[in-house]
C-alpha cells in the first residue's frame, strides 16, 4: 500500500451506527472544515460536508453491525482533503461503478454523488479487523475552489455490491479527538443541552 504524506491537519472521531451518528458526523465535519479556513458556504466545505453525508449515510444503512461503530477520518495534506469512513462490516461492499438507479427510486444516487464530486474514490480493507474504508479525496488548488468535474470518474480500489440512501441523521459520539469541546459521551442519546 503506497504510504500517504504527513498530514497537515487531520480530525477523527467514532459515532454510533445510526442515522443520529451519520448526521453527527456530517455536522462536525463541516465545522472542522470552517475551523480550517473554508467557511460554511464555500464550494470546499458544502462538497465535503456532501460527499461526508454520503459515506456515512452508506455506513449506517449498509455497513451496521449491532453495536459497532463506524469512524470518520478527515485529513488535509499537501493542499488534498481526504475523507475515510470505515464501518465493520467487511462483506457487503461498494461496487467498482455505481449502478444506474431506478428513476423512480427515493434512494441509490450516493455514489454517483461521491463519484461526480471528488477527484478520486474507492475502497480498501480495514486493516488490522473486519470491516472496509470507504474514502474520498478532493484536490484543493490555490485559491481554496475545488476541481469541477464533467463526468464521474470511476473509483480506483473498489469491490462489489452497495447500495446507498441519501438521508443522513446525526449520531452519538463515543470519543473525543481533536479538540471540539466536547466530553466524551457529552453528545449521546439523552444528553440534550438547551
Amino acid at each position: 500500500m503506497p504510504q500517504r504524506p504527513a498530514s497537515e491537519r487531520e480530525f477523527t472521531m467514532r459515532f454510533t451506527s445510526t442515522p443520529r451518528g451519520a448526521r453527527l458526523a456530517r455536522r462536525l465535519v463541516s465545522h472542522r472544515l470552517n475551523d480550517w479556513g473554508h467557511p460554511y458556504t464555500t464550494p470546499v466545505n458544502e462538497t465535503l460536508t456532501l460527499i461526508t453525508a454520503e459515506l456515512t449515510a452508506n455506513a449506517v444503512r449498509h455497513g451496521h453491525v449491532p453495536g459497532r461503530d463506524f469512524h470518520v477520518q478527515l485529513t488535509l495534506a499537501e493542499g488534498t482533503f481526504r475523507i475515510e469512513v470505515t464501518d465493520t462490516r467487511a462483506e457487503k461492499q461498494p461496487p467498482s461503478a455505481p449502478p444506474t438507479p431506478d428513476s423512480a427510486s427515493e434512494s441509490g444516487r450516493g455514489l454517483h454523488l461521491v463519484a461526480a464530486l471528488a477527484d478520486d474514490w474507492g475502497v480498501t480493507p480495514r486493516p488490522a479487523a473486519p470491516g472496509k474504508t470507504v474514502w474520498a479525496k478532493l484536490r484543493v488548488p490555490t485559491g481554496g475552489r475545488p476541481h469541477t468535474h464533467p463526468a464521474a470518474p470511476r473509483p480506483t480500489d473498489s469491490v462489489s455490491a452497495y447500495e446507498h440512501n441519501t438521508e443522513s441523521g446525526p449520531a452519538t459520539s463515543s470519543q473525543r479527538r481533536d479538540g471540539l469541546g466536547l466530553r466524551p459521551g457529552a453528545a449521546s442519546y439523552g444528553d440534550r443541552r438547551r
